[in-house]
C-alpha cells in the first residue's frame, strides 16, 4: 500500500505542466526523441535503425539509428503498440509525455528493493517515498520531459539491486538478471559508464579489504562477460567496451580477479616458500606485460583516449579551454551549494548519518553503497547534471538514518532488534554455508550497550525527537511540492509571466514562429539558427536545419557561430555557401528574456575561435552593449540590412525570422557610376528657325567615356 501511494504521489506531482498548459513535449532534446519515436511507431524498428535524417546537419545529414541510445524510443513505441493491441486508442505523443511519470513509480519500487537489501524494509519504504517526490529526480522526469534520464534512473537502481542480490547469493540466475538490466541501461543512457566503473571498483575494494569469496567471483565474472557481450549489441556502443579508456577499469579488475582466484587455488596446493617465489615472479611478469600492452595499444590507437566530457570530470577547466561547446551547456557547469539544498533539501544533511551507519555495520553490500555515495558526491559537485546520479543514493542513506531514529524513539520498551551486522566473508560462508543470504537485522551485536543507552531516554525526549523528525519530513514534502510546481514544471517552449494582480500571461512565441515556418516556407527550406533550437525546428516546423543539439560536428557548429558573430557581408558569404534560406534569431530585448542569442553570443565567438582562430579580433575600445537597468540607448539606431529582410516577428518579439535574399540578376552599380549628367550641346530649334526640328546633342556618359 505504501509503495502504491508513493507511486501515486510521484506520478501526480509530475503533472503540473500538463494541468497548467497542455500535453506537450518540453525542453530541446525531448523533441528529437519524440520525432524519432514517432518515426519508429510509424515505420517499424528496422526502418528506425536504418533511418537517415536528411533534415538535420545540412548538407551532411545524420544516420539516426547508429547515433542514438534506442532504449527510450523502443520503450515508448512498445507501450504504444501494447495499448493499441488492447484497443486503447492513444497518440504516440501522449505516451511520450507520460512515460517519465510512470517510470518514476518503477524507480521508487527499485529503490525500495535495493534499500531493503542494504538495511531493512522500513528504510526501503522511506527511500521509496523520498525518491518519489525529491526535486533532484523530478527535474528530469516531469510530464513532457521525454528524455533518456526518465527511464535510465530506474534501470540504474534496478541494476544495482540485482548486483547486490548477486553478491549476497552468488547465484548465476540473479547475475544474468543483472546483465539484462544492465543491457537495458546501456540502451537507454550514456550514463551506463557509471555502472561499468562502480561495480569493478566495488570488487576491487573487496579484494583490498580481503573480503574475497566465491560469490563475488561468480557474480563479477558472469556480469562482465555477459554484460560486455550484451552491451556491444547496441549499434551506438559497438566495440567501445573493449576499445575506450572509460571501459578499461572493468577489464583490469576482471583480469585481477582471475589472477587472485588462481593464486587462491595455488596457495592450497603449494608450500609457503614455493607460493611466495611464484607469487613475486608472476606478479612482476604480469605487471610488465600489462603495462607494455596498454602503452602499445594506446600508442597504436586501438584504445581510444578519454572523451572530452570524461576529461572535464577530472579537470574542471579542461572543457572551457579545449572544448568550449561542452562548457557552453548550462547543465555541464559545476554545482553550487544552493543547488544541493534546492534539489535535496533536508536529505543533504541526513544522508551522511546513513553513510556512517553503513560504515559502522559494514558488509559486502554496504561497501558498495559507500563507494556509490562517495563517487556520486564528487561527480555531482563537478557537473550539475550529475546531481541526478547522486539523488538515489542520498534518498537511500537518508532513509536508513530516519529509519534508525524512528526505530529508536518510536518503539515501546520491549526488546527491539539492532541494526543488522552480517558478515558475508568467505570464512563465514565456510562456517555456515546456509547463511549465504542473510536478511538485514538478523545478527545482533552489543545488545547490552543499546539497552544501557535506552534506559536513560524518557518519554519526553522520545516525543520531542519524534516531533522534530516529523516536522522535518513535513517541511521536506512542502519544499518538494513547491520546487516541482514553480521551478521544474515550466516548459521551455511556452513561457509564462505573472502580473501584479496574480493573473498569468502566456508567451507562446516559439510555437507561433515554428508554426509560421511550417505553413509559410518551402518544404525543403533550410533554416540557420544556433544549435540550441535545432531539434525544435525539425520537430515542430519540420524544416531542414544546419546544426542541432546532437553537437557531433564541432567544425560545422563553429562555422554557424562564425556567421552569427560576423558582419552582414561576411555572414552572407557563409550563408550562401550553406544554401541558407532563413535565419532564426531569439531576441529578448523587448520582454527581458535573458536566454536569448545575445546571452549566448560569447559562446558563439569562443566555439568559432577553435576552428577559425585567425578571424578573431579583439577590440577593447568598443562601447558596452545596451543596458536595460540604466536604460542606456544603443549607439547606432539606423541599422539596415542589405542581404537579409525581415520575414516574421512573433507577438512579443521573442523570435525573429529573416529571409536571405538571393543575388540580383544584374549587378547593382554604385551611385557614382550611374549616368548623372546628360547635357545637350545645342538647343532645340523650331521649324521657323531651321528645317531641322531637333539637333542631336552630344551626350556625356560617365561610364561610356
Amino acid at each position: 500500500t505504501i509503495l502504491f501511494l508513493a507511486w501515486l504521489a510521484g506520478f501526480s506531482s509530475r503533472l503540473f505542466a500538463v494541468i497548467r498548459f497542455e500535453s506537450i513535449i518540453h525542453e530541446f532534446d525531448p523533441w528529437f526523441n519524440y520525432r524519432s519515436t514517432h518515426h519508429l511507431a510509424s515505420h517499424g524498428f528496422y526502418e528506425f535503425l536504418n533511418w537517415f535524417d536528411e533534415r538535420a546537419w545540412y548538407p551532411l545529414g545524420r544516420i539516426v539509428g547508429g547515433t542514438v541510445y534506442p532504449g527510450l524510443m523502443v520503450t515508448a513505441g512498445l507501450i504504444h503498440w501494447i495499448l493499441n493491441m488492447l484497443n486503447v486508442t492513444v497518440h504516440i505523443r501522449d505516451v511520450c509525455v507520460f512515460l517519465a511519470p510512470v517510470f518514476s513509480g518503477l524507480t521508487a519500487i527499485s529503490t525500495f528493493l535495493l534499500t531493503r537489501e542494504l538495511w531493512n524494509q522500513g528504510a526501503g519504504l522511506l527511500a521509496a517515498c523520498f525518491i518519489a517526490i525529491v526535486p533532484g529526480y523530478i527535474s528530469r522526469s516531469v510530464a513532457g520531459s521525454f528524455d533518456n534520464e526518465g527511464i535510465a534512473i530506474f534501470a540504474l537502481q534496478f541494476t544495482y539491486y540485482l548486483w547486490v542480490k548477486s553478491v549476497k547469493t552468488g547465484s548465476v540466475f540473479w547475475t544474468i538478471c543483472c546483465c539484462l538490466s544492465y543491457f537495458y541501461m546501456v540502451s537507454a543512457w550514456g550514463g551506463y559508464v557509471f555502472i561499468i566503473n562502480l561495480i569493478p571498483l566495488h570488487v576491487f575494494v573487496l579484494l583490498l579489504m580481503q573480503r574475497y569469496s566465491r560469490r563475488v567471483y561468480i557474480a563479477y565474472s558472469t556480469f562482465y562477460i555477459v554484460g560486455l557481450i550484451l552491451s556491444m549489441q547496441i549499434p551506438f556502443v559497438g566495440f567501445q567496451p573493449i576499445r575506450t579508456s572509460e571501459h578499461m577499469a572493468a577489464a583490469g579488475v576482471f583480469a585481477l580477479l582471475q589472477a587472485y582466484a588462481f593464486l587462491q587455488y595455488l596457495r592450497d596446493r603449494l608450500t609457503k616458500q614455493e607460493f611466495q617465489t611464484l607469487f613475486f615472479l608472476g606478479v612482476s611478469l604480469a605487471a610488465g606485460i600489462v603495462f607494455l600492452s596498454v602503452i602499445y595499444l594506446t600508442y597504436t590507437g586501438y584504445i581510444a583516449p578519454w572523451s572530452g566530457r570524461f576529461y572535464s570530470l577530472w579537470d574542471t577547466g579542461y572543457a572551457k579551454i579545449h572544448i568550449p561547446i561542452i562548457a557552453s551547456v548550462s547543465e555541464h557547469q559545476p554545482t553550487t551549494w544552493v543547488s544541493f539544498f534546492f534539489d535535496l533539501h533536508i536529505l543533504v544533511c541526513t544522508f551522511p548519518a546513513g553513510l556512517w551507519f553503513c560504515i559502522k555495520n559494514i558488509n559486502d553490500e554496504r561497501v558498495f553503497v559507500a563507494l556509490y555515495a562517495i563517487s556520486a558526491v564528487y561527480f555531482a559537485g563537478v557537473m550539475v547534471r550529475l546531481m541526478l546520479t547522486l539523488t538515489p543514493v542520498v534518498c537511500m542513506l537518508s532513509a536508513i538514518a530516519f529509519s534508525n531514529v524512528f526505530e529508536r524513539y518510536l518503539g515501546d520498551d520491549m526488546k527491539r532488534e539492532n541494526p543488522p551486522i552480517e558478515d558475508s566473508s568467505d570464512e563465514d560462508d565456510k562456517r555456515n554455508p546456509g547463511n549465504l543470504y542473510d536478511k538485514a537485522g538478523k545478527v545482533r551485536k552489543h545488545v547490552s550497550e543499546q539497552e544501557k543507552t535506552e534506559e536513560g531516554l524518557g518519554p519526553n525526549i522520545k516525543n520531542i525527537v519524534t516531533m522534530l523528525m516529523l516536522m522535518l519530513l513535513m517541511m521536506f514534502a512542502v519544499h518538494c511540492t513547491w520546487v516541482t510546481s514553480n521551478a521544474y514544471s515550466s516548459p521551455s517552449v511556452v513561457l509564462a509571466s505573472y502580473n501584479h494582480d496574480g493573473t498569468r500571461n502566456i508567451l507562446d512565441d516559439f510555437r507561433e514562429a515554428y508554426y509560421w515556418l511550417r505553413q509559410n516556407t518551402d518544404e525543403h527550406a533550410r533554416v540557420m539558427s544556433w544549435w540550441d533550437y535545432g531539434y525544435q525546428i525539425a520537430g515542430m516546423a519540420n524544416r531542414t536545419t544546419l546544426v542541432d543539439n546532437n553537437t557531433w560536428n564541432n567544425s560545422h557548429i563553429a562555422l554557424v557561430g562564425k556567421a552569427m558573430s560576423s558582419n552582414e557581408s561576411a555572414a552572407y558569404e557563409i550563408m550562401r555557401s550553406l544554401d541558407v534560406d532563413y535565419v532564426l534569431i531569439i531576441f529578448g530585448g523587448v520582454i527581458g528574456y535573458s536566454g536569448d542569442d545575445i546571452n549566448k553570443f560569447l559562446w558563439m565567438v569562443r566555439i568559432a575561435e577553435g576552428e577559425h582562430p585567425k578571424d578573431i579580433r579583439l577590440d577593447f575600445r568598443t562601447p558596452p552593449g545596451f543596458d536595460r537597468t540604466r536604460n542606456a540607448e544603443i549607439g547606432n539606431k539606423d541599422i539596415k540590412f542589405k542581404h537579409l529582410e525581415e520575414a516574421f516577428t512573433s507577438e512579443h518579439w521573442l523570435v525573429r525570422i529573416y529571409k536571405v535574399k538571393q543575388l540580383d540578376n544584374r549587378e547593382t552599380l554604385d551611385h557614382k557610376l550611374r549616368v548623372t549628367n546628360i547635357v545637350p550641346k545645342q538647343k532645340y530649334l523650331s521649324k521657323k528657325v531651321d528645317k531641322r526640328s531637333f539637333i542631336e546633342p552630344n551626350i556625356q556618359c560617365n561610364f561610356c567615356s
